[in-house]
C-alpha cells in the first residue's frame, strides 16, 4: 500500500481546536485526492486578525517558524492557509517540499480562466496584504479591482451564521465589480470566507475562486507530479539558523 503523502496546513492565527475544525472544513474528506492526509495546525502565537503592517510581519514570522521542521517532519508538502501567502518565499528557502500559498495559486489560476480579475474580501484593512503579494509577484495589469464588503471579519467563526447578511454584500459588491470594473474572474479574499465560495459561484455569471481549494489542489498536483520549487529561485540560506528561529527572541 503506498504511503500516505501528509501535507501541513499552517493557519496563521492562533486559534484553539474548534476554530481550528471550522478552517479545515474547506477541505471536506471527498475534496481530498485518496493517499493524501492534510493536517490543519495553528501558529501558537502571533497575530490576530492581519489587520495591520504589524500583524503582516507576525504572520510571516510565525508562519516561518511553524513550517521549518515540516520536512524533518514528515510531510509531503506545506500548505499556508491564508490569501496573504505569509512566510511562503522564506519557507521555500528553507525547505525543499513544495510550499504552496492561496495568493498566488488563487491568482494565477484566475489568469489561466480569464483577463482581469478582482479580489473580493471582507474589509479594507487586509487591502496591503493583497498589494504585497500582487506587487511581489508582478501581477497588477491582470488586477480588475480589490474590492471589500466592510465588514469585520471574524477568524474563528468565519461566516457560520451570517450567512444572509454576508452573502448578499458579498454579492453585491462582486456584481459591482464586473460591471464597474470589468472583471471577469473572483478571487475570495481569505480562506476565512470559504463558506461563501458556493453561493457565490451559483449567482454570479465569471468563476470564484475558492483560494484555500484552489492552494490545495495545486500542491497535489505538484507533489504528484514530483515538483517542487526552483532552488536557483529560492536558495536555501548558507548558514542556517533553526534552533534559534525556534527558540524565538529570548
Amino acid at each position: 500500500m503506498a504511503e500516505t503523502k501528509r501535507i501541513k496546513v499552517i493557519v496563521p492565527i492562533p486559534m484553539d481546536e474548534a476554530g481550528v475544525a471550522a478552517r479545515a472544513e474547506q477541505l471536506p474528506g471527498s475534496f481530498v485526492a485518496p493517499g493524501f492526509a492534510p493536517e490543519f495546525a495553528a501558529v501558537p502565537w502571533g497575530a490576530a486578525l492581519g489587520d495591520s503592517y504589524h500583524d503582516m510581519l507576525l504572520m510571516d514570522w510565525t508562519v516561518f517558524q511553524a513550517g521549518i521542521d515540516a520536512e524533518e517532519d514528515g510531510y509531503a508538502g506545506v500548505l499556508i492557509d491564508t490569501v496573504s501567502d505569509s512566510g511562503l518565499r522564506a519557507l521555500r528557502s528553507r525547505l525543499s517540499i513544495p510550499v504552496v500559498g492561496p495568493g498566488e495559486a488563487s491568482f494565477c489560476t484566475a489568469m489561466m480562466l480569464g483577463k482581469k480579475f478582482t479580489v473580493l474580501t471582507m474589509w479594507p484593512e487586509w487591502f496591503p496584504l493583497y498589494e504585497k503579494t500582487l506587487t511581489e509577484y508582478g501581477l497588477w495589469n491582470r488586477v480588475a479591482s480589490l474590492r471589500s464588503i466592510d465588514t469585520r471579519p471574524d477568524v474563528t467563526e468565519l461566516l457560520a451564521g451570517k450567512e444572509e447578511v454576508i452573502f448578499d454584500k458579498l454579492k453585491r459588491e462582486a456584481t459591482r465589480a464586473i460591471e464597474e470594473d470589468g472583471a471577469d474572474v473572483i478571487v475570495l479574499g481569505s480562506t476565512t470566507m470559504h463558506q461563501s465560495a458556493a453561493f457565490l459561484a451559483g449567482e454570479l455569471p465569471i468563476p470564484v475562486l475558492n483560494p484555500g481549494q484552489v492552494a490545495y489542489k495545486h500542491l497535489e498536483m505538484l507533489i504528484g507530479l514530483g515538483l517542487t520549487h526552483s532552488k536557483k529561485a529560492f536558495p536555501a540560506p548558507e548558514v542556517g539558523k533553526d534552533e534559534d528561529i525556534r527558540r524565538g527572541w529570548q
